[in-house]
């Protein structure tokens, strides 16, 4: 497994996260729809374990990477270990989605040069109207009530990369989890301004210069438009020259 997207909601199967790997022959898999918090405990897979899974084509989803999940079925059956991760990840690095469009996928692994790192606060108004979409269907959702005790709080700021790939110049909202995870958790720690101060050195700065990839996924009703899933940290791909 290589991206965990945070949480999204429909009035169609409740509070979701989009989940991708890569399988043993190099071909992204995107799994869908997995609920995650309601997981068995022993189910709650993190970046890089190894999981195995039944599934099955989606009907209303033609993306050639989307596999619907049973996800009472997942079961955690090891990790890739550090050593092996850069070469696992080196053959499906790609440094334009314009190709990966025209070959018909549908997600990828981008090795850009990042311009700039961002952050917007969202709107007050946009903060609540996620909140109680979240509670509405907590609400409607009395097995998820059950299983998760605690609310979802939506992140109010938006985290963006502002990028270049061989196709040009891109700018989108970072979707990944563990951005927004660490936001909440350096805010909870050391207060608003710090934990921003702290969110622009780490993912604005030490990642690209470290090395970093792109999980980019595309919208499932546009699928020319590219999403940034997830960000993925690994020291031997740093930005170095790409033009």
């Amino acid at each position: 497994m290589i991206v965990k997207a945070a949480p999204q909601v429909g009035r169609r199967h409740g509070e979701t996260v989009c989940c991708a790997g890569i399988d043993l022959y190099g071909n992204w898999l995107r799994l869908y729809p997995v609920s995650f918090r309601t997981l068995e405990q022993s189910k709650k897979f993190g970046r890089w374990d190894r999981i195995k899974f039944n599934w099955r084509l989606p009907n209303d989803d033609k993306r050639a990477e989307s596999r619907r999940v049973d996800q009472q079925s997942i079961e955690i059956v090891g990790q890739l270990r550090k050593s092996e991760r850069s070469r696992f990840l080196t053959k499906a690095v790609v440094t334009s989605l314009a190709r990966e469009r025209q070959a018909g996928r549908s997600f990828a692994l981008l090795r850009p040069e990042i311009i700039a790192f961002k952050v917007e606060k969202k709107d007050t108004k946009e903060i609540a109207a996620e909140k109680q979409l979240f509670e509405s269907i907590r609400a409607q959702d009395d097995l998820f009530a059950k299983q998760v005790t605690n609310n979802y709080n939506p992140c109010p700021y938006n985290f963006k990369y502002r990028y270049r790939t061989d196709d040009g110049i891109r700018e989108g909202t970072c979707q990944d989890w563990e951005i927004e995870a660490t936001y909440h958790n350096w805010s909870r720690e050391y207060g608003e301004q710090r934990a921003l101060d702290d969110m622009y050195r780490v993912f604005g700065q030490e990642y690209p210069a470290k090395g970093m990839l792109l999980a980019m996924g595309t919208h499932s009703l546009h699928q020319d438009t590219w999403l940034i899933n997830g960000v993925v940290r690994q020291d031997d791909f740093g930005q170095g020259v790409m033009f």
